[in-house]
């Protein structure tokens, strides 16, 4: 064997080994499952569902430019951008969720899309990951210096959790395995119910819904499935799941869960359908121009508001992990700067109990303290 056939044999070797490898990761089962059986035909009977993969209202490019997903996860990596993560650990106060009274109706953020909310006694608790990364792995994307401030143990018996798509920053394997004791109930876009089935959720318990499609948990509690303008997926298929927005309507109010969205028409939509939301819950950081159509941009998130005639806003998807080249506080300072107080916006610190119905209770800026430069302004 010559030269020239060794070295091609080495290559094969070495494409065969990692194709094997990639194959042995992919098929753990943190990664999922892909739909099947009934789940699949209800799937392939859905109008949102063509070539193969759900699809989005309007037209939404991942990818703004022309990049490709390498180039821009290798800027992550590689571009150096001043404090994308902070300088100093988070100190926060926790809220004892087990000790709340039942006719509180609280909101308790716990960093990036995770919250508990406790509307007419109902114990909702939204995408939570409590494993301290937003990745397949433990050393990838990792959560900030004291954000970790809950654990599944610290969560009460829910009425309700709600996981709006299947992203790993919004499906945490092990936080999920950790709780699905004390769910009563799962609420989640058509297709994501595979991954929790699969994980041992009793398929009874699911609520499956596809855009537009509603379900009565109780009395005096619905929840229906809205667009958004996103995608799924957690391995290297994707679109298989429906991602989406949800609203709630208990004891005679509205919330509007947002989940991940570019922004789009169908805020107008919702809104012109349900009227008037008392609380929008909206994602606000780990965005770049690249990503405009799938992440909403500083400001946009004032227009949806608008659209869903939302009474009060509170922004999320930030403060815990690094997902995006832009400093850590930065969707923070601008969604004040361009609000100027001229829309009720709250910005919860992590862990802290806030009554949202109280107008104006909670616009304190508590990232500051742990900006250097605003530190040092502070004391001079």
């Amino acid at each position: 064997m010559n030269i020239w056939q060794k070295t091609g044999v080495g290559i094969l070797a070495a494409a065969a080994g990692v194709t094997l490898t990639a194959a042995i990761i992919l098929n753990q089962k943190k990664f999922g499952k892909s739909p099947s059986g009934e789940r699949l035909n209800r799937i392939l009977s859905s109008p949102n569902y063509r070539g193969g993969q759900f699809q989005n209202e309007e037209n939404t490019p991942q990818l703004a430019k022309k990049s490709s997903s390498l180039e821009i996860f290798s800027k992550m990596l590689l571009e150096k951008i001043p404090e994308r993560t902070p300088t100093s650990d988070f100190h926060f106060t926790k809220t004892e969720l087990k000790t709340l009274q039942p006719e509180e109706n609280i909101f308790v953020w716990m960093g990036h899309s995770s919250y508990f909310l406790q509307v007419g006694g109902k114990k909702i608790l939204v995408d939570p990951v409590f494993s301290g990364y937003a990745s397949p792995f433990p050393f990838m994307i990792k959560s900030f210096s004291g954000s970790d401030l809950y654990t599944a143990e610290d969560i009460p018996e829910l009425d309700l959790l709600i996981i709006t798509h299947d992203h790993w920053d919004h499906l945490d394997y092990k936080t999920v395995l950790k709780l699905f004791r004390k769910t009563k109930k799962i609420a989640t876009g058509l297709g994501t119910g595979e991954h929790l089935e699969y994980w041992g959720y009793p398929a009874e318990n699911l609520i499956e819904l596809n855009w537009q499609e509603s379900r009565e948990i109780s009395p005096d509690f619905i929840i229906t499935a809205q667009p958004a303008r996103h995608f799924s997926g957690r391995g290297m298929k994707r679109n298989g799941a429906v991602w989406a927005s949800f609203v709630l309507e208990i004891d005679k109010k509205k919330i509007y869960i947002g989940g991940d969205s570019g922004y789009g028409r169908h805020f107008k939509k919702t809104g012109e359908r349900f009227g008037s939301i008392d609380l929008a819950i909206l994602e606000n950081g780990q965005y770049n121009e690249d990503w405009r159509y799938i992440h909403m941009l500083p400001g946009q998130q004032l227009q949806a508001m608008k659209d869903l005639n939302a009474a009060r806003m509170i922004p999320v998807h930030n403060s815990k992990f690094a997902l995006a080249r832009h400093p850590w506080y930065e969707p923070l300072e601008k969604m004040d700067s361009v609000n100027k107080g001229r829309l009720n916006i709250l910005f919860p610190e992590i862990g802290k109990k806030i009554e949202w119905e109280n107008e104006g209770n909670l616009h304190e800026k508590w990232w500051k303290k742990y900006i250097p430069n605003e530190n040092s302004i502070q004391k001079n």
